[in-house]
């Protein structure tokens, strides 16, 4: 594809100087620890999540089709119902009563049509949500789309640098207060996951990007409304070494035979590691509403939860 942008539209973005920073948690979920110094250099990043509009114009240009508009080839997902190799999309639909949290299908279903212009499927649009962030892509379709634009996706690193925004340690993007003051700070989940949302925050789901105030660097919704693919494979903090002396340079860790989904071994599929949470993490739930929060996400895989943003090195 022809690149239609190039550092022309630095003017949508926030300068990172680089630096060095105490990456991860020793505080909250396994996955996030041990702390890792990391030093950065340099590099431009999305003042926004891309939205459907920003999306929308990629297509019109190119007349590219997502994942999800796509069959499923079933030599790559064997075993499978012939229903789910239809397009479709993993869309959240609250339950109307408490249910078992252990069984994510109680919220989860996989819904044919469903898709980046139909987010709850068919009969959904995205007509009043053009500031929103655009959903429902997978790791192909945003390589797709930097690759059109001129960027690159960022590494888990550069993105974690980012949203915290100068505090670093700091639990939130924002502080160490949830709601400093009462003040909502983010597109998150209030009321008990997954059959009660008080929308003290405004949204029952996506909400317009900048909706919330700006971190330390001046950039929006780096915590909730959508998590955002990285370009590193998922694999464990664990497996990095640490060092008293030393920092870690952009460290891009694992490779794709490591980041495979342990509990279904007949399914190679790789997985990336995915950032800032969504406006389903609930503190009765999913406390992954902070910088040092990560979680893996098959790249063939897309959720009405998941947007991204993309960086320019320098």
């Amino acid at each position: 594809m022809d690149m239609t942008a190039t550092r022309s539209n630095l003017k949508d973005m926030i300068q990172i100087t680089g630096g060095t920073f105490e990456m991860g948690s020793d505080k909250h979920y396994p996955e996030e620890a041990p702390v890792s110094k990391v030093t950065l250099k340099g590099y431009w990043i999305d003042r926004y999540p891309v939205t459907n509009a920003q999306f929308q114009k990629f297509v019109k240009d190119t007349g590219y089709i997502t994942f999800a508009e796509l069959p499923a080839d079933p030599k790559n997902y064997p075993g499978a119902k012939p229903e789910l190799l239809a397009p479709s999309s993993t869309v959240f639909f609250k339950p109307s009563k408490t249910v078992n949290r252990g069984n994510h299908y109680n919220w989860w279903s996989y819904i044919q049509g469903a898709n980046w212009r139909h987010p709850e499927g068919p009969g959904s649009s995205i007509k009043e949500r053009m500031k929103h962030p655009v959903v429902h892509v997978t790791y192909e379709d945003v390589l797709a789309y930097a690759r059109w634009i001129g960027k690159e996706i960022p590494t888990e690193a550069q993105w974690e640098f980012a949203a915290r925004g100068g505090l670093d340690g700091a639990q939130y993007a924002w502080g160490d207060e949830l709601y400093p003051q009462g003040k909502m700070m983010a597109n998150t989940w209030q009321g008990e996951f997954p059959y009660e949302n008080t929308c003290q925050d405004g949204f029952e789901r996506t909400s317009p990007v900048g909706s919330y105030p700006p971190n330390g660097y001046g950039l929006y919704d780096m915590i909730g409304n959508v998590w955002e693919w990285t370009q590193d494979y998922y694999q464990e903090r664990k497996m990095i070494k640490k060092s008293s002396c030393c920092s870690l340079e952009n460290p891009e860790r694992g490779n794709a035979q490591e980041s495979f989904d342990p509990n279904m071994p007949e399914i190679k599929i790789p997985r990336k590691v995915i950032k800032g949470g969504s406006f389903l993490c609930a503190p009765s739930y999913c406390q992954r509403y902070r910088p040092a929060a990560r979680m893996a996400q098959a790249i063939d895989t897309s959720t009405c939860h998941l947007g991204f943003r993309l960086i320019i090195a320098q």
